[in-house]
C-alpha cells in the first residue's frame, strides 16, 4: 500500500513538471511570434525549442523554474537567425532576436 502512495505522488509531481513545461513552451511561442509579427520579420518553423532549464529563487523566496528557448527567424526569406527568450513562470525575464523596424526616412 505505501508503494501506491508513492508511485502516486512521483506520478502527480512528474504531470505537474509536465504541464508546468507545457504553459512555458505555449508562452514562449505566443512570444516570439508576436516579437516576429511586429518586427515584420518571417517566424520560422512555427515552434521553439527548449535549450535550458535552471532552479532559481523567485522574488517571493519560493524555488522556481527558468526556462529558456529558442526559435528561428528570417528577414528576407533566404537568411535564418535564432532568437532566444528566457520565462521565469510566466514572466518574460530576457529576449533576444528582431526588433520592430524604424520607418525610413523618404526624401
Amino acid at each position: 500500500m505505501p508503494t501506491l502512495i508513492l508511485l502516486m505522488i512521483f506520478g502527480a509531481a512528474a504531470f505537474s513538471f509536465w504541464s508546468a513545461g507545457r504553459a512555458a513552451a505555449e508562452r514562449a511561442e505566443v512570444v516570439g511570434r508576436d516579437a516576429c509579427r511586429s518586427a515584420g520579420v518571417q517566424w520560422l518553423d512555427q515552434s521553439v525549442h527548449a535549450i535550458g532549464l535552471r532552479v532559481i529563487r523567485r522574488d517571493s523566496g519560493w524555488l522556481g523554474f527558468e526556462r529558456t528557448f529558442r526559435f528561428d527567424y528570417s528577414i528576407d526569406g533566404e537568411d535564418r537567425h535564432v532568437g532566444r527568450l528566457v520565462l521565469r513562470g510566466d514572466r518574460l525575464v530576457a529576449f533576444s532576436g528582431p526588433v520592430t523596424r524604424e520607418p525610413s526616412q523618404l526624401h
